[in-house]
């Protein structure tokens, strides 16, 4: 994170040098850089209080004064009047020339710009004037209003409607009267009196009255396009712009020829051309708008989760409340088949909640006193008093908005290529327009030739569909990753997933349950099963041991009552000595039972059977008579066999990593199905073997859920964290499970490689179009005796290409 200190006592550029060398020093510190003008020191470091105030002393040691001053904020701001990534890309460039913003990014699918900037040197108002400078519009910071945003939407989608309706409408009878008089193979209906050679004046003028209708429906092309070239950063509105404008004013001068008495400029009327040409333009727009709705559409589901009131009880009284005035520690009541409205804790009640919308997992879970629910999940047939824990943005449903809000508003890198691009695009298209038009002049073609190249040229290029390609299939990609339980941090995580070739799985906890818990009963000639488990039970209650809690936990699933017991010593290392009904029991280890002289030959075959299978051997004597075993394990989880198949055909090589014995994890990888296992492996020893897979030239996944996880997540390619795991996990991770289940890691490898062949799809598709189109346009066909594109089908073909981009990307929507 970037930091700013205002220093003072500074008297030359000596003193700038002797500040940086000093706070260099500091452990932490990446980068350390005085502007000696600003007297301004800007430090990159972690947000960590001690760095901080240590670099403060540092400052004082070397004989200078400092104040912290705060560090970079981060903003997301929806921009209106975007038409295509070359003004994404003006913004971005306006906004990164200004002192103090060190980040400006631009998702032209989302239409929000993510801004960091250092509130001490610009202020947010200055960054808005920026914008609207350029001629674009700055509105609401996105976070602030996720209703209004898309009212916004749908206002901007209703006025394109009444613009394409109205253009249509002038349209088709100015196409119907310009085009019918050019037929000549069947008899088409057609007033004489409005023929060209009949009355071309009247021609003319009708023509000329039913296309200013439809520019003024495209108006903000022409606003919008001025501006830009203005700015010396032409845009595709600039493009239609100049193409429809140059159709348009040749037409005007030919209508002033016939005015004069010169008829044979009828021929030259291109005033249909300019009228299609803004009609399927704003069909396209049109479109594209409703298409880019939808990639949207897991989030606005998500949103509509949530209820918009809560039943709370207040003073003993029960009052229906806004869920915003919800505050922590609020007991609230829910009633059968409503949903939950902020996330909690049970305090009365049983119910079965349905969590699908969170998880996935469309089974109901049983909750009860004591459990966690959390909010727009909901509750089944029982009614359940909870305590309010997480309300409003700190909700498990709010935080998993924004985490894939964050996902759909970042860049991946395959995006960098059709941003550069962009950046260049219109100005070099432009270039060709003139270029090959003027060639065609050159060459001996009229004038009215080349002005047909040259618009066609401007029209058919399309930015869109460049700048649409990945933000589209990055959104409905998160947004599918969300609806099925899967939550995807940023677009580089997604784009880097594709290529993973290892996944390394932590074993307790992720491959396992992560709870010890009774596996096998073997008992002696003289007990049963039952009488041997109530026995270690009753040992264990007071043991805060985890296999002494197995036992008690599955002798109370078997509703066994526990036995009053005296004398109750502990031997470290070994086992418990206890006496129950006045009987000795003795219940630990192998070592234990020979030291306290007892006959072990009779059962010590199955208790090393059991030890070679993963499980810890208990061993059970009662008056000095040993009486049985019981194992207790660390299970593997239901799905992780699963889970290791599923990688495995994905050609994935799959590693577990354990900080336990060989023997332990061996027998455990054996029944997951892992033929690579890393034993014996130190918490703090985890990120280092990540790391020697790394050199090895493998791309890594990381799958854990503890906190000694988070340094291999975070060094790992790819972190996967489960989801109900710490929140340092989680933190640390790039994807997270939210249910989790890890077949959702190869559910999560598959929807990455179905989105990037998606994304390389629109790419070649974008890449491709404008590749091929801009030569035909230019008139490469006609040099070989080929047709000539006309304007009106250039307009066309650009329009649907931003669509069909669109539209391949919400293919993704049918991923399973």
């Amino acid at each position: 994170m970037k930091h700013t200190f205002l220093l003072s006592g500074m008297s030359c550029a000596a003193c700038a040098g002797r500040i940086e060398k000093a706070v260099a020093s500091v452990e932490g510190v990446r980068n350390s850089s005085v502007n000696f003008a600003s007297e301004r020191l800007s430090v990159e470091s972690p947000d960590d209080e001690t760095i901080l105030s240590e670099i403060e002393q540092k400052i004082s040691d070397a004989g200078y004064s400092s104040e912290r001053l705060s560090g970079d904020r981060k903003v997301t701001i929806s921009i209106g009047g975007m038409s295509c990534t070359s003004c994404a890309k003006t913004i971005e460039s306006a906004l990164l020339q200004m002192d103090g913003v060190n980040v400006a990014s631009i998702n032209f699918a989302t239409e929000r710009l993510s801004i960091e900037y250092d509130p001490s040197l610009v202020r947010l108002k200055q960054i808005k004037q920026r914008i609207l400078d350029n001629g674009y519009t700055p509105l609401e910071s996105a976070g602030n209003s996720a209703d209004s945003e898309q009212q916004r939407k749908d206002r901007d989608i209703k006025v394109l409607k009444i613009k394409f309706v109205v253009s249509a409408l002038f349209t088709i009878p100015l196409f119907y009267l310009a085009m019918v008089p050019m037929v000549t193979m069947i008899s088409v209906p057609y007033p004489e009196f409005f023929r060209p050679m009949n009355n071309p004046l009247v021609y003319a003028l009708l023509q000329m009255l039913l296309t200013i209708p439809v520019l003024a429906a495209g108006y903000r092309f022409y606003i919008v396009g001025a501006k830009a070239i203005i700015h010396r950063s032409p845009n595709m509105d600039s493009l239609v712009a100049m193409g429809t404008s140059a159709a348009f004013i040749y037409s005007l001068f030919s209508f002033s020829r016939i005015i004069g008495g010169d008829h044979g400029a009828v021929e030259y009327l291109y005033f249909e051309t300019a009228g299609v040409i803004i009609t399927l333009v704003l069909l396209g727009k049109l479109l594209e708008s409703l298409a880019k709705g939808r990639t949207s559409q897991a989030i606005k589901n998500l949103m509509k989760l949530a209820p918009r009131t809560a039943l709370v009880v207040q003073d003993g009284r029960e009052v229906i409340l806004p869920v915003e005035e919800v505050e922590v520690g609020d007991e609230i009541i829910v009633k059968p088949g409503e949903k939950i409205p902020v996330d909690g804790i049970i305090t009365e009640g049983r119910t079965f909640i349905d969590e699908s919308m969170l998880t996935g997992e469309s089974i109901p879970v049983g909750r009860h006193p004591d459990d966690t629910i959390f909010a727009a999940t909901i509750n089944g047939n029982g009614s359940v008093h909870f305590r309010a824990t997480q309300v409003g943005d700190d909700t498990a449903l709010s935080q998993i908005i924004r985490l894939v809000e964050d996902a759909q508003g970042a860049k991946a890198p395959v995006a960098l290529l059709g941003d550069v691009i962009s950046g260049y695009f219109v100005p070099v298209v432009f270039i060709i327009a003139l270029i090959s038009s003027l060639a065609w002049l050159i060459s001996g073609e009229q004038f009215t030739f080349a002005l047909t190249i040259f618009i066609a040229v401007l029209l058919i290029a399309c930015p869109c569909a460049l700048g649409l390609a990945t933000p589209t299939a990055i959104m409905v990609g998160t947004g599918k990753g969300a609806e099925n339980g899967i939550l995807i941090k940023s677009g580089e995580a997604l784009e880097i997933a594709h290529k993973i070739t290892s996944v390394v799985f932590d074993k307790t906890g992720t491959i396992t349950e992560g709870k010890p818990r009774v596996t096998d009963v073997v008992v002696t000639a003289g007990i049963d099963r039952n009488e041997l488990l109530q026995i270690a039970a009753s040992a264990e209650k007071g043991s805060e041991h985890p296999l002494g809690d197995a036992i008690v936990n599955e002798a109370a699933r078997l509703n066994l009552p526990l036995l009053p017991t005296t004398d109750f010593k502990a031997v470290t290392g070994h086992g418990i000595e206890v006496l129950i009904n006045g009987k000795k029991v003795l219940l630990g280890n192998m070592k234990f039972m020979k030291d306290s002289n007892l006959p072990v030959a009779e059962i010590a075959g199955q208790g090393d059977s059991l030890a070679q299978l993963g499980k810890t051997p208990v061993y059970i004597a009662v008056d000095n008579i040993l009486s049985g075993i019981i194992a207790v394990a660390d299970t593997i989880k239901a799905g992780s066999h699963e889970a290791v198949k599923q990688l495995i055909d994905l050609g994935i090589e799959v590693i577990m990593i354990t900080g336990d014995n060989s023997a332990t994890a061996n027998a455990v990888a054996h029944q997951a199905g892992i033929q690579n296992v890393l034993s014996e492996v130190l918490p703090q020893d985890k990120a280092a073997a990540l790391e020697k897979l790394h050199k090895e030239g493998k791309v890594t996944a990381m799958v854990g859920d503890g906190i000694n996880d988070a340094p291999a997540l975070a060094r790992a390619d790819v972190g996967i964290a489960i989801g109900s795991g710490t929140d340092v996990a989680i933190e640390s991770a790039d994807i997270v499970l939210i249910r989790g289940d890890v077949r959702d890691v190869a559910t999560a490898i598959r929807l990455s490689r179905r989105t990037m062949r998606t994304i390389k799809q629109n790419l070649f598709w974008a890449f491709g179009y404008n590749v091929l189109g801009i030569p035909v346009a230019a008139g490469l066909l006609f040099l070989f005796g080929g047709p000539l594109l006309n304007p009106m089908i250039a307009a066309g073909a650009m329009s649907l290409s931003s669509v069909s981009v669109v539209t391949n990307a919400l293919r993704l929507r049918r991923f399973k």
